[in-house]
């Protein structure tokens, strides 16, 4: 399967003003390749083909004197750009026809320069490289500081360079893991857990263990408002708009590298030790729209949830998911009755079968282990087989063990 692995990037100044140049630049072509689909579009012309925008956008505008600056910037950066352009306008069509997963998305919008995050893509066709004193070099750029974290662990086969709304730059490198080497690092287990999320414990798990909310937005609500505040008064336009908005959303980056970390270090430790691992399909997006949506969002419950997907596939773990209205916290996990629903407010509950005291979320997790086929003897019993598919995340070095730096 493939990763990308994020390392932070210092750039000196001139490399932020190359850096800044081919930003513009590829969101220029990507401009370009929307307006020629919808120009096209408008007058009942089929849409031109990548090569014929290729020559039309890139190889042919280089050459008059409204874009011949397009050519201060590496070629591949503005061809990925025109990939990007077909790959939206396939997701927009995919997204009509219904065979696009997840919600109907619209048709590709214009760039704006104002736009707080920006990317440019390398492939190898670039010829970009990381030197021997652990610079990455880039065509037109030059050789950039970075950050290493861990090592790499096989050779990359694209880099792309991303400014995010703090103004700070990241290496993503993208990867094709090693199956054997996983294996070896992620050695079998016959432990199966049951996992049930809520927001007074981050997660209970079905043996007991409590996992603390560590609530990272706010305990920073504080910082922000004052923050935010300041912005608020601050002139359209100037300069101290600016860098107070900066400010802000350094203060934002810092609560969400916190969160990140902590769900890479839990996802890591859940995915090591335990074989198979249950959890419930909660509908984030009806909870966040009730009174509770502030909690819930700090939470990342979908954001946890997609690492242990990908982890567990990576791993060669199961992951199972119930249905979200299974009665989990409603069903007494020694006798099985079903004692009716309960408001968040009561923690603990009686029996009315059995009389067992139980703990809502420990109760829930068990159930939820039950629900899932996990609740067998841990002698090597065999747990429910299927993979779940990995998604494409962006991950760094949070939570695996520490290796030598990169060289």
């Amino acid at each position: 399967m493939q990763l990308r692995y994020a390392f932070r990037l210092y750039p000196d100044t001139g490399q932020q003003m190359a850096l800044a140049k081919a930003f513009g630049c590829a969101r220029v072509v990507f401009n370009d390749g929307v307006r020629a689909r919808e120009d096209a579009r408008r007058a009942g012309q089929p849409f031109p083909k990548a090569g014929e925008l290729s020559v039309r956008l890139i190889t042919e505008a280089k050459r008059t004197a409204e874009r011949s600056w397009l050519s201060e910037v590496s070629a591949v950066v503005l061809q990925q750009s025109l990939r990007d352009t077909e790959r939206a306008y396939r997701n927009f069509f995919a997204s009509l026809k219904g065979t696009r997963k997840g919600p109907r998305i619209g048709p590709p919008r214009f760039k704006s320069r104002e736009d707080t995050g920006q990317s440019i893509r390398f492939t190898a066709n670039a010829r970009w490289s990381i030197t021997s004193s652990g610079r990455l070099n880039l065509p037109k750029i030059g050789a950039v500081k970075v950050k290493w974290s861990r090592t790499l662990p096989t050779t990359p086969t694209s880099v792309t360079v991303i400014k995010d709304a703090a103004d700070r730059f990241f290496a993503s490198f993208v990867i094709d893991t090693d199956p054997a080497a996983d294996a070896v690092r992620m050695p079998d287990t016959d432990r199966t857990i049951g996992i049930d999320l809520g927001l007074t414990h981050f997660a209970v798990r079905s043996d007991g263990t409590e996992i603390d909310s560590p609530r990272f937005l706010r305990r920073a609500e504080k910082k922000l408002r004052k923050a935010q505040k300041e912005l608020s008064r601050k002139q359209k336009g100037s300069k101290n708009r600016d860098k107070t908005r900066l400010k802000v959303a350094r203060a934002h980056a810092r609560v969400t590298d916190a969160r990140r970390e902590f769900h890479h270090r839990l996802s890591t430790r859940l995915i090591s030790e335990n074989q198979g691992i249950a959890v419930e399909d909660l509908s984030v997006k009806a909870l966040a729209r009730t009174r509770l949506a502030k909690s819930v969002h700090d939470a990342g419950w979908s954001s946890f949830l997609s690492m242990l997907e990908y982890k567990a596939e990576r791993y060669g773990r199961t992951l199972v998911k119930i249905g979200r209205f299974e009665p989990t916290s409603q069903t007494c996990h020694v006798c099985g009755t079903v004692d009716g629903p309960k408001p968040l407010n009561i923690r603990e509950w009686t029996c009315t079968a059995c009389g067992t005291v139980h703990d809502r979320d420990h109760n829930a997790a068990i159930n939820v282990k039950t629900a899932a086929g996990l609740a067998v003897s841990a002698c090597g019993a065999p747990v429910r087989p299927g993979a779940i598919p990995a998604q494409r995340e962006e991950t760094g070095s949070h939570g695996f063990p520490t290796e030598p730096r990169a060289t």
